[in-house]
């Protein structure tokens, strides 16, 4: 290799670079060892073999070794063992996004370094392209779950806490209805996955949208059997709700490289709009059969 002479400036960049890149290999190594499918170790093992090759070209330009950051390798590490390997190594990506213009400032110190970056790049790319995790094949019944509740719950929670602004009540009345529409929508989408006839199975599916239905019954009724007043009861449902909306929401932006701001605005927007109509419905139902708790 020519001699490749570097400022102080430049040394550090690159030993950065390296860092990250020794980092990154065994984060991939590591989701490796955690999935299932043979075919998505082979993706990981495959991108952590050129993260390590990557470094160990850092390395011979440097001449120095450099130790992986500890923390991130946990933090990722764990975030795939939680949210999926999809989104843990796509949010890892996001975090790197600034390198590219890093390496294109490194192209007059080291002799194309900008190219072989960007062919890294496309090739990481490939890679991740071909995972195939089972529960973003199932997002759609997941959002079908989680958007109904939100949409149903926060509008029926909203209408009883005026109609009957006893939170015990509404906390047992809300999660009836709440479980019974669980229910309802996992039996619906079990028909509706087998008369498709797609790739996803029918009954996995129905899981997805009645678990997830349920999680946020419990979440938006869980104000309700803390707190005492109704009224901010509700307010910390909807709070809950708008925060059950954003970070789902990332999460599919993420994982599935779609925009954040416009689904998170439509699904709070539409959540939100119900629960105040319903809350006018609960005034005036209580108003003209003049029900008093």
């Amino acid at each position: 290799m020519t001699e490749i002479i570097l400022t102080p400036q430049d040394r550090e960049a690159l030993l950065a670079y390296q860092r990250a890149e020794l980092t990154e290999y065994h984060i991939y190594t590591r989701l490796a060892r955690t999935v299932r499918s043979p075919e998505n170790r082979a993706v990981l093992e495959r991108i952590a073999a050129d993260e390590l090759r990557h470094s160990r070209y850092w390395s011979r330009i440097t001449g120095q070794e450099v130790h992986p950051d500890r923390l991130k390798i946990w933090f990722y590490t764990l975030t795939g063992r939680v949210l999926g390997i999809t989104f843990a190594v796509k949010l890892m990506e996001r975090g790197e996004e600034g390198a590219q213009d890093n390496y294109a400032r490194m192209e007059g110190v080291v002799p194309d370094v900008g190219a072989i970056a960007r062919e890294e790049k496309a090739h990481e790319e490939a890679l991740l392209a071909m995972l195939d995790e089972e529960r973003l094949r199932y997002t759609g019944s997941i959002v079908l779950g989680l958007n109904d509740a939100l949409v149903e719950l926060t509008g029926a929670l909203a209408g009883l806490t005026f109609a009957l602004q006893n939170t015990q009540l509404v906390a047992m009345t809300g999660a009836i209805t709440g479980i019974a529409a669980a229910l309802s929508m996992g039996a619906s989408e079990y028909l509706s996955t087998k008369a498709e006839e797609d790739r996803r199975d029918p009954l996995r599916a129905s899981l997805y949208t009645g678990i997830a239905y349920i999680f946020t019954v419990l979440a938006l009724v869980l104000p309700y059997l803390l707190l005492k007043n109704p009224y901010l009861c509700l307010t910390t449902t909807l709070a809950v709700a708008v925060v059950i909306i954003a970070f789902f929401n990332y999460y599919i932006s993420v994982a599935r490289d779609l925009p954040f701001r416009q689904r998170f605005l439509e699904m709070a927007g539409l959540s939100l709009a119900v629960a105040v109509v319903s809350f006018g419905i609960g005034i005036l139902m209580r108003t003209v059969f003049g029900v008093e708790l």
